[in-house]
């Protein structure tokens, strides 16, 4: 085992914590976390210390209580995300979404709907369009953000639109419709894995508790696991490279393949395809936390109290998705993505001369669209199966050869 290795990492008196609670909730993860440690033999993987913040119930990010998601208007939470900035975004995809039901004469399943707030302007601006799913699934692995979901479907839908919200703890088997995750893919974990002149390494975590140094810190080991580097080894790269392997998100894709049994699975995300993933300038990988609207790339600090996630490998979802009976159906930005769904139609929908009306959409279109904002480093994917026509979402902007 290599020793531990000081990277200058952000102080974590520069990340605030809010509130006691939230620093009692931190200091009991960060024991859970490190007795996982111990009994591990003092070296955890990053993956297995990644989902512990996120997921660890009761105390990880995503499991334990705390504001995540921002509110376009009131602020607040930890970063923000396309639902949450208009319902300008929903609507658009309700227009892919409303033409895969009536291919399919299906429902919809939604991964991790956050706050709710997507699902809620889906069902709606699907009732407008007239193809309602006669169930809008949601998969949901925490308790709160069930919560969270359900209080805002109370406050936005009727009750007829309710009872088509079902929850679920585990993959429909035979479903046929729409399967997509919006901002999913970046919150599975991942391994880090090393490359130096001395071979690979990977890069797990360990806790030390010295006069020097108390607390979570780096640490590598010898690559035991030669089927992290599988699709690495086939880059060219140079020597002090660091990356990430997600194997859990490829299987999450091969789940969703043999649970579907006709229509699409959609993945909205950003990342890129491996060649950019892999690029010999990403040498320190595509890490990053979210905390109270500061990024840095430190996962070590604040325990269960800020986000982390890695960018998405999209040809590994793609290579998935057609290794597992999948066809790809498309693959392209998010701005080519929302224009070839109807955005700047809706917009039209609201005259400029209605300012109090027409602003916000104009702002929140041009965060969406914009190549310096959401509209590039966001991708889509789909992946299908007994879907005779092209999706609307790809009719232009094709990027598949950059997987």
């Amino acid at each position: 085992m290599a020793s531990s290795l000081n990277l200058n990492l952000p102080n974590p008196s520069a990340l605030s914590i809010s509130s006691p609670e939230a620093q009692n909730r931190s200091q009991q993860l960060t024991a859970l976390i490190r007795q996982k440690i111990s009994d591990s033999g003092g070296w955890i993987d990053f993956s297995t210390f990644m989902h512990m913040v996120l997921y660890a119930p009761g105390l990880g990010y995503y499991s334990g209580g705390g504001v995540k998601f921002a509110d376009s208007i009131k602020g607040g939470g930890d970063f923000v995300t396309a639902p949450q900035i208009s319902p300008l975004f929903a609507r658009t995809l309700a227009r892919q979404a409303a033409q895969v039901i009536l291919q399919t004469q299906g429902n919809i399943l939604e991964l991790g709907a956050g706050t709710g707030k997507l699902a809620a302007d889906l069902l709606l601006e699907l009732q407008r369009l007239n193809q309602l799913p006669e169930q809008y699934y949601i998969l949901e692995v925490s308790d709160y953000l069930r919560q969270i979901q359900l209080e805002t479907m109370r406050k936005f839908l009727s009750a007829d639109l309710i009872k088509r919200v079902v929850w679920l703890d585990t993959l429909p088997t035979d479903f046929v419709g729409l399967i997509f995750g919006n901002e999913i893919l970046d919150a599975i974990p991942v391994h880090l894995i090393y490359q130096s002149q001395q071979g690979w390494f990977e890069r797990g975590i360990v806790f030390e508790d010295t006069p020097e140094q108390q607390g979570f810190n780096w640490q590598d080991k010898p690559l035991a696991d030669l089927n992290l580097i599988k699709d690495v080894s086939a880059h060219s790269l140079p020597g002090d490279y660091l990356t990430e392997v997600c194997p859990a998100a490829n299987g999450l894709i091969a789940s969703l393949a043999q649970s579907l049994k006709q229509g699409v699975i959609l993945m909205l995300d950003y990342g890129f395809g491996a060649p950019e993933y892999y690029h010999p300038q990403r040498s320190a990988g595509t890490l990053m936390c979210h905390y109270q609207h500061q990024a840095h790339s430190n996962p070590l600090v604040n325990a269960g109290l800020q986000d982390v996630t890695a960018h998405v490998n999209f040809t590994a979802i793609a290579e998935t998705g057609l290794a597992n009976g999948l066809s790809l159906a498309g693959y392209c930005n998010q701005a080519s993505f929302l224009m070839n769904c109807g955005i700047l139609e809706i917009l039209s929908e609201t005259s400029p001369n209605d300012i109090a009306a027409y602003m916000p959409l104009a702002a929140a279109a041009q965060k969406l669209l914009s190549p310096a904002e959401m509209g590039e480093l966001f991708k889509v994917i789909a992946l299908s199966i007994g879907i005779p026509n092209d999706l609307i979402g790809f009719k232009s902007g094709d990027k598949a050869h950059m997987l």
